[in-house]
């Protein structure tokens, strides 16, 4: 690995951390507002919309400049949706700034990997990126949970501050040359540009099952966040800071799987970690059963102020054994649809239509699952029909992907360099 990509590792991890601390911190805002249950998860709706409605414009911005530059401005942006909350304005519309700056950041930030380094390298890369992306999400939650258990407005101080010391990291990415020049300018040209890569990437047959397994991936984790938080305070007996350390132990899971994936599996062998997301479902399933009052609730471990209670250890190895195998399968995945991606386009084009995708996803099971919530359906059905779900469609792509190989065996394409 190159120093420009440990410098890259630095920008993105402070970056990452300050998102999910301001997370927590907006969700404890809305606490201090006593507004509805059903808020919480609309405030990464409101995130997550700016992907969607500027996938056609992002890619190609994040390749019209060096990426470095790309990312400070990005983080500029989140700055002032930050300082914007802690100003007055409403988190959910403030958060949605973060967002904007979040949209623009991504296809740089994943794009300069196919510029800083070979195909060979990309599934460890990604394992690095990933790993280091949940350890900024289990300290992010620790960190803005506990922090707004404290003072609200404090934390939002705080978090504000983190993007600017991430856009001082920008600074010092390497200067990449630029891969695409913007020629046209226009909309509804760069759309119509959007477009055709985005059924490019469909079509492709390694492309297509990496897009939809990392699809279902970001979808499936943004409304496991909540699930977890609802599971943490219905079965566990739990409050929102403790209901963020469960979060923070199943990233632990998942960044175990990335960085064992990242030492495991070559990119070639990328397709047959496919089974293990079927797996996933059916663990998170096993979640429902479970509740604290199982078992006594004896103390066997105490770390200053973190107990280790025998009633929350099965609670403990569910959720670190769905990260782990969230971990495994995402991480090829996501290096396989970079490789293809920037074969057969540029890499922001690429990524940005990846965003475009997981992004709509997210929105959709999140608004599923804040109807369920509002509904008042009992956790643990939401828990049952979720496991299932994900259990199915990964069952419905390695399906699809047998009869791809039926029809036209596209494995040699795996590792060709851009033509």
């Amino acid at each position: 690995m190159t120093k420009g990509f440990y410098v890259l590792l630095a920008a993105q991890f402070l970056s990452a951390l300050a998102d999910n601390a301001l997370l927590f911190a907006a969700i404890a805002l809305l606490q201090d507002m006593q507004s509805p249950n059903w808020h919480k998860p609309l405030l990464l709706q409101f995130f997550v919309i700016s992907y969607i409605v500027l996938a056609p414009f992002v890619g190609s911005f994040a390749d019209a400049l060096p990426k470095g530059r790309v990312m400070f401005i990005s983080n500029g942006i989140k700055f002032f949706g930050s300082l914007a909350m802690l100003f007055g304005m409403p988190p959910l519309y403030a958060y949605g700034i973060v967002g904007i700056g979040a949209a623009a950041y991504s296809p740089a930030k994943y794009g300069i990997l196919t510029e800083l380094l070979p195909p060979s390298k990309l599934v460890s890369a990604n394992g690095w990126m990933e790993g280091s992306t949940v350890i900024a999400i289990i300290l992010g939650a620790i960190f803005g949970g506990h922090l707004a258990s404290i003072n609200t407005q404090m934390a939002i101080v705080v978090i504000t501050s983190l993007y600017l010391v991430a856009a001082a990291f920008n600074t010092f990415i390497p200067k990449m040359p630029i891969e695409h020049e913007i020629k046209n300018k226009n909309p509804i040209c760069m759309m119509i540009d959007f477009y055709k890569s985005f059924f490019t990437l469909w079509r492709d047959p390694q492309g297509q099952v990496s897009l939809a397994v990392t699809t279902l991936f970001w979808g499936a984790g943004a409304t496991l966040q909540f699930i977890v938080i609802k599971w943490a305070q219905v079965a566990l007996h739990m409050n929102l800071s403790q209901g963020a350390i469960l979060q923070a132990i199943s990233a632990v899971g998942v960044a175990g799987g990335a960085v064992w994936a990242a030492s495991r599996i070559p990119l070639r062998n990328s397709l047959n970690v496919l089974p293990y997301g079927v797996v996933m479902g059916l663990v998170v399933c096993l979640l429902a059963i479970y509740n604290s009052d199982m078992l006594p609730n004896i103390t066997i471990l105490t770390v200053g102020k973190f107990e280790l209670s025998l009633n929350l250890l099965p609670a403990y190895f569910l959720l670190i054994l769905v990260g782990w195998l969230a971990g495994y399968f995402v991480v090829p995945m996501n290096a396989l649809l970079q490789h293809r991606g920037h074969v057969l386009m540029s890499a922001g084009h690429s990524i940005a239509v990846q965003n475009f995708n997981e992004n709509i996803s997210v929105l959709t099971m999140l608004l599923v699952y804040s109807m369920l919530i509002w509904l008042d359906v009992p956790i643990q059905f939401v828990i049952i029909g979720f496991g299932v779900a994900v259990s199915a469609i990964m069952w419905l792509v390695i399906k699809r992907h047998a009869r791809n190989q039926a029809e036209y065996d596209s494995m040699h394409l795996i590792g060709e360099h851009k033509h």
